[in-house]
């Protein structure tokens, strides 16, 4: 009975089918672009490596970007930047935050690599986005691609210069403290040096006075030795120099001429000088104003002093020009400042974190609606709703039958009864 009003069924799936294919291209198709995200090769982070202040391995810089794409800001960032692209997204009433918000809770989707592999060289990240026709999808995606590998590019270059400018600041600080040590020591060799020709002066005037003193007294006791020698000489009338063995045989010898030849070891006593000698020594001694020059020593503490004068080594400490040039142990410190000047200048712009193995491309059909399957789903529910109909219909029509024709209920229940009664006397019979 059901086949026999398959048009019904017919008609309501192909009434679904129609209103499904009607949905199918009516509905606003949604497209879905990805773009592939893959290690850089090692080449273009040498020179960053190489630096010996920041290292960045190519699975590690991967990681970065894709914490850059995953970044809120960044997204928000974007979005701001870039409002012309999004209008399909903005919603009157709505502020440019929950515009934003919709957009990127239900159109973005980022995949990281699994971890078994985050260390490979066959890392990847995906990034995908489902977007409605008449968005322009693959510029939104490889523009943000672009723009969070330009802002972690950015970080890190940020990162860098603030990790040089702190290492140049921390050399620089080693620097002023040598340049601070090398002065206290400079004023330290000065001030001992002043010190020491201080002392040596005090030295040699104390030793010039004691000296001096001495030869003073030295000379006063010469010429109370000469005036002691001249009373003798007067007493024994000797005025000329002569000799002990002389003066006993002046007397022996007196009126006649010859000459003596005396040979004695011994010292012969001063007086015997005779008091013309004497008298003339005693004389000059008494008009003597210094008695400097009787000393040699005199003359070499003179010398000494006058060398003490000035210091030359000290002129040469105090003289000196760039200071710079006679610090020790600095030159790793001014290399180091050197190559650190010139990371501070290192191009960024032109490094590549990643390499993009797949750039987003216009999508050949929407991933939604799937027309063919909406029509199938379409045509099935019709058919099942029209056997649905046809039963009901059944039901209906058989109960109305029975409503209206109550004899053709009764018959069959007379027969049974009298079907039963005729088995009873039968029963009885035997």
């Amino acid at each position: 009975m059901v086949w026999q009003q398959k048009k019904i069924i017919l008609a309501t799936a192909a009434l679904f089918g129609l209103v499904a294919l009607g949905y199918a291209y009516l509905s606003t198709p949604e497209y879905q672009v990805s773009s592939v995200l893959r290690p850089a090769a090692i080449n273009e982070l040498d020179a960053l490596n190489r630096s010996g202040v920041y290292t960045l391995p190519p699975n590690e810089a991967l990681l970065k970007v894709g914490s850059s794409l995953e970044s809120y800001d960044n997204r928000l960032g974007f979005f701001r930047s870039n409002q012309e692209l999004f209008t399909q997204f903005k919603r009157p009433g709505r502020t440019l935050e929950q515009s934003f918000e919709d957009f990127n809770r239900n159109s973005l989707k980022l995949i990281f690599p699994d971890s078994k592999k985050a260390d490979s060289q066959n890392a990847a990240i995906s990034m995908e986005l489902t977007y409605p026709g008449g968005v322009d999808g693959v510029k939104i995606l490889n523009g943000f691609v672009d723009y969070a590998i330009d802002a972690e590019r950015k970080q890190i270059a940020a990162d860098l210069k603030v990790i040089v400018n702190n290492r140049l600041t921390e050399l620089k600080g080693k620097l002023d403290a040598a340049r601070s040590s090398y002065e206290i020591d400079k004023e330290a060799r000065i001030a001992a040096l002043n010190e020491a020709d201080s002392i040596k002066r005090a030295q040699l005037q104390d030793e010039l006075k004691a000296l001096r003193q001495q030869l003073k007294i030295v000379r006063t006791d010469r010429m109370a030795q000469l005036s002691e020698a001249i009373g003798i000489a007067r007493a024994l009338n000797i005025q000329k120099p002569t000799t002990p063995s002389a003066l006993g045989d002046s007397a022996n010898i007196r009126g006649s001429s010859g000459m003596r030849t005396e040979i004695n070891n011994q010292q012969i006593p001063l007086y015997f000088m005779g008091t013309e000698a004497l008298e003339a020594e005693r004389a000059a001694l008494q008009q003597r104003k210094t008695d400097d020059f009787t000393e040699g020593r005199v003359a070499q503490i003179a010398r000494e002093l006058q060398l003490l004068q000035s210091n030359r080594e000290v002129e040469a400490l105090k003289q000196r020009q760039n200071e710079d040039l006679f610090l020790s142990g600095v030159e790793p410190l001014r290399s180091e400042i050197v190559r650190l000047g010139d990371l501070s200048n290192l191009d960024s712009s032109n490094m590549k974190l990643v390499s993009i193995d797949r750039k987003a491309l216009e999508p050949m059909e929407p991933v939604k609606p799937k027309k063919a399957l909406i029509v199938l789903l379409g045509l099935l529910l019709g058919g099942i709703l029209g056997v649905l109909i046809v039963l009901v219909r059944n039901f209906l029509a058989v109960r109305e039958g029975q409503l209206k024709n109550p004899t053709a209920l009764r018959a069959p229940a007379s027969l049974t009864s009298t079907a039963s009664s005729g088995k009873d006397l039968q029963h009885e019979k035997i």
